[in-house]
């Protein structure tokens, strides 16, 4: 068998998540039947991903990877003979390029590295979220990527509610919880910039994010920058480790998975047995639920 990485993009509007569910567009399903199409696997491929991004969510900078057996690669030579590793994997974009829609691309196919692996080898996953206060709304080339609050935001005290999650802590307040999953998260940066043409972009990164997190953070920190809360407030919400009804999730398609970063090669097994130890506050390292 051999190990593919895959780095792609997608466009998450009409797709019902990453994640493969019968009878449903998912993004996941759209690659896999192509993967197993093109290469005559006798069935879909079967992908392990970065991040399991919810519906709606949008990606530039997703990584997944397949393992299939070496001799389907042959299915790329065509009628020009045998080709190359780098020349069958340049073919098998071309082929995805011309068999998945528009809304998914695969931008590179490449061997994986000993160890690699794109859930737990991942030592950072980046999100942007892309917000618009401006009075008119939204522009319509951006309404699929950018979400409209209807009420003006002040970048101090965006960045001042947000500094006050920064750090490893358990977010149950800010995540859906799942049975047997851990909540406690490291995240590493959090900060918002007003851009020139005056959208809101904020910068999200952690080791990991469990489910709804991000756009459950940004939620509450909407709250704090238009005024309806205190800066403290997210916070305050935080260290209460509780759900809280006051916490709105942020829409899904301002959302958008930039990058995702990795150890270097020799380093790679190591982060897959350090990422698979459940994490406590005190020991260990993150269980990964992603967004």
């Amino acid at each position: 068998m051999v190990r593919l990485r895959l780095d792609l993009a997608y466009d998450g509007t009409d797709f019902a998540g990453w994640a493969r569910q019968p009878g449903r567009r998912t993004v996941q399903g759209e690659i896999e039947q192509a993967l197993g199409r093109i290469l005559r696997l006798g069935g879909p491929a079967m992908l392990t991903v970065a991040g399991r991004t919810d519906a709606g969510v949008h990606a530039r900078g997703q990584v997944a990877h397949v393992d299939v057996p070496g001799e389907s690669l042959a299915e790329l030579d065509g009628n020009r003979g045998p080709l190359n590793v780098d020349e069958r994997l340049s073919a098998l974009v071309r082929r995805l390029g011309g068999v998945l829609t528009p809304d998914v691309r695969i931008h590179r196919v490449s061997v994986a590295p000993e160890g690699f692996d794109a859930r737990f080898s991942a030592l950072f996953r980046r999100y942007a979220y892309r917000v618009s206060d401006t009075a008119g709304g939204v522009d319509p080339l951006r309404r699929r990527e950018v979400v409209w609050h209807n009420r003006p935001l002040d970048l101090g005290a965006l960045n001042a509610a947000a500094a006050r999650l920064i750090g490893e802590h358990d977010f149950a307040a800010f995540c859906k919880k799942r049975e047997g999953a851990t909540t406690i998260r490291e995240l590493q940066r959090l900060e918002w910039v007003r851009q020139p043409d005056g959208i809101l972009v904020a910068t999200v990164v952690a080791d990991a994010f469990c489910h709804s997190m991000v756009r459950a953070l940004v939620g509450s920190l909407l709250a704090a920058g238009d005024g309806r809360r205190p800066a403290e407030w997210p916070g305050e919400v935080l260290t209460r480790a509780v759900r809280d009804s006051g916490v709105h999730v942020a829409p899904a398609h301002g959302l958008c998975l930039e990058e995702v970063g990795y150890p270097p090669e020799p380093e790679l097994a190591a982060r897959v047995e350090a990422t698979r130890r459940v994490r406590t506050l005190s020991v260990g390292d993150a269980a990964i639920e992603d967004e």
